[in-house]
């Protein structure tokens, strides 16, 4: 037997019985699990996920916890196979050798990877957010792969052949996958753990490559400059989608083969040829082509008036394309509100989340029939979309949507700035955390008073904001490294600290706690004289 782990942190076991196995009698096991037994290939299926093991001594403590479900927790509610009194999550080790009962009778299995709760658990015992509350206590059972063939029955013994990875045990290896993600040498490390099954160690892949990526970008602005790199699009496309709104499919110059796919409510910066900078909602595409929707606005100062100007052929230049957006996929429903050309931060997901089969619906208020864009798309959505015509008199009752929204659904808000501080008053009130809604702005009101700034780590340098300017265009103006994204107050990537002073805050990117010391640069202001760090 391979030597266990070190008996100061865990339990080591040596051998354990099939207390439950969740069918009677002997039951065939194949290399993808139990005959006959029932997997959801979107999410538990698969060779790395044949079979699932669950501790016993876990459902007292459930019971304790959550005495209102108590009577839903009883061997079999988490869906394992294999109901065990001793193996857990702190005496399991990803890769570990299991022979059950004898060999050439019952089956040799390989400790895969640690199960990842997903928002069915919420359904299952009806509690909210119950979902991660199972890995941040490290009971969430374990995956087997099947090595050699076999059948198995309750009673079985279950006895470690081999322990080829002594140093992560489930439970360490979900402290990195969940609590902490960002120890770059433990994910380059469990990236390197070659029996641990691809969904898990795919992720600690992502994040080495991610931060590669991130030291090499590091890298390169300390080498060369800090400045945005703009490319050249050019305008393939361009058709109206109603009077006042047009859409436009941008395509890169010189084509980058490594551009990927854009994430989910991306949006692009595109520097426009009269010297501003505006950003936009990308509808459908990726980094290297996409499609915009803009409307003209009738008070603009400058970038929808000359988009909308623009014939196909002309060349605009596109600078970074991020997303703030986190698609929830532990909600059990998707709740969109959305006014005007406020839908373009919102297309691509309700197309991606139709394909996918989440429940959404989308309350969308329109001027008019006539003034609805991109209608190929909304009506795949079918009876998912509820349309509200001003035109026709109808008004979208915000409060009565958000007090009547399902259980354990996450909603999404873009619209005029009317909208969305009526969206935030009301979702404050019916009790939505910061965690249950998302706003996007496609548009913010800068202006203001005037106010000096202090920059206190860069020399103590002063500078004056004055009414139609944003802090972070004078930043701009005097530093090369001041880093921004969506300029409307949603993405946070222009935060600064607030050393001293007061600031009115405007956007939706920073928690509340987070304004006690930093301000959104784009759109918050000043009272008087602050002082802050960069």
């Amino acid at each position: 037997m391979a030597p266990a782990a070190d008996v100061d942190l865990y339990a080591p076991f040596e051998k354990d019985v099939i207390l439950e196995l969740v069918r009677e009698g002997r039951v065939p096991v194949s290399m993808i699990g139990l005959d006959e037994d029932e997997h959801d290939l979107v999410f538990h299926g698969g060779p790395d996920k044949a079979i699932l093991g669950y501790c016993s001594s876990h459902y007292p403590d459930w019971q304790t916890e959550y005495p209102e479900a108590a009577s839903r927790f009883k061997p079999g509610a988490f869906g394992e196979n294999f109901v065990t009194r001793y193996m857990n999550e702190r005496n399991v080790c990803v890769g570990d050798l299991h022979q059950v009962g004898e060999p050439g009778v019952g089956p040799l299995l390989q400790v895969s990877l640690p199960r990842q709760p997903c928002f069915k658990l919420n359904h299952r015992f009806q509690l909210k957010n119950f979902a991660p509350k199972v890995y941040a206590a490290s009971r969430t059972g374990w995956y087997y792969r099947v090595l050699k063939e076999g059948t198995v029955a309750a009673g079985d013994e279950i006895r470690l052949v081999e322990r080829r990875w002594p140093k992560w045990t489930i439970e360490r290896v979900q402290e990195y996958l969940h609590r902490t993600q960002d120890d770059h040498a433990m994910n380059e490390e469990l990236a390197g753990v070659e029996d641990m099954g691809i969904e898990s160690r795919g992720n600690f892949q992502k994040r080495v490559a991610k931060q590669k990526a991130r030291e090499k970008k590091a890298a390169a602005r300390e080498n060369l400059d800090n400045v945005e790199r703009w490319k050249d699009f050019k305008i393939v496309e361009k058709k109206r989608q109603t009077e006042r709104i047009a859409s436009f499919i941008l395509e890169s110059v010189e084509k980058d083969p490594e551009a990927g796919d854009a994430q989910l409510g991306s949006h692009a910066r595109l520097k426009l040829p009269n010297g501003l900078i505006r950003t936009y909602s990308i509808v459908s595409g990726n980094p290297s082509r996409f499609e915009l929707g803009i409307a003209l606005e009738e008070a603009s100062r400058g970038g929808s008036k000359f988009m909308h100007g623009t014939t196909e052929g002309d060349v605009i230049q596109v600078g970074r394309i991020t997303s703030d957006v986190q698609p929830k996929g532990s909600a059990s429903q998707h709740v969109f509100i959305a006014g005007g050309i406020g839908i373009t931060a919102f297309l691509a997901m309700l197309d991606t989340y139709r394909q996918i089969h989440w429940q959404t619906v989308l309350h969308y208020a329109v001027r008019s029939e006539s003034d609805i864009p991109f209608r190929e798309t909304l009506d795949l959505l079918g009876d998912a979309v509820k349309i509200y015509d001003a035109s026709k008199g109808q008004r979208m009752d915000i409060p009565a949507i958000m007090k009547n929204i399902g259980w354990n659904s996450h909603v999404y808000v873009c619209g005029p700035s009317r909208m969305m501080d009526e969206a935030l008053r009301v979702s404050k009130e019916v009790g939505l955390t910061e965690a249950d809604i998302h706003f996007e702005a496609f548009a913010a009101d800068t202006t203001g008073d005037p106010f000096e700034v202090e920059v206190a780590n860069r020399g103590g340098k002063k500078l004056l904001v004055d009414e139609e300017q944003t802090l972070l265009e004078v930043l701009k103006k005097h530093f090369d490294d001041i880093a921004s994204s969506c300029e409307v107050g949603n993405c946070g990537t222009c935060k600064v600290s607030v050393k001293c002073g007061s600031v009115e805050h405007r956007g939706t990117a920073l928690m509340e706690d987070e304004k006690k010391d930093s301000m959104l640069s784009c759109v918050s202001r000043g009272m008087g004289k602050i002082v802050i760090e960069i």
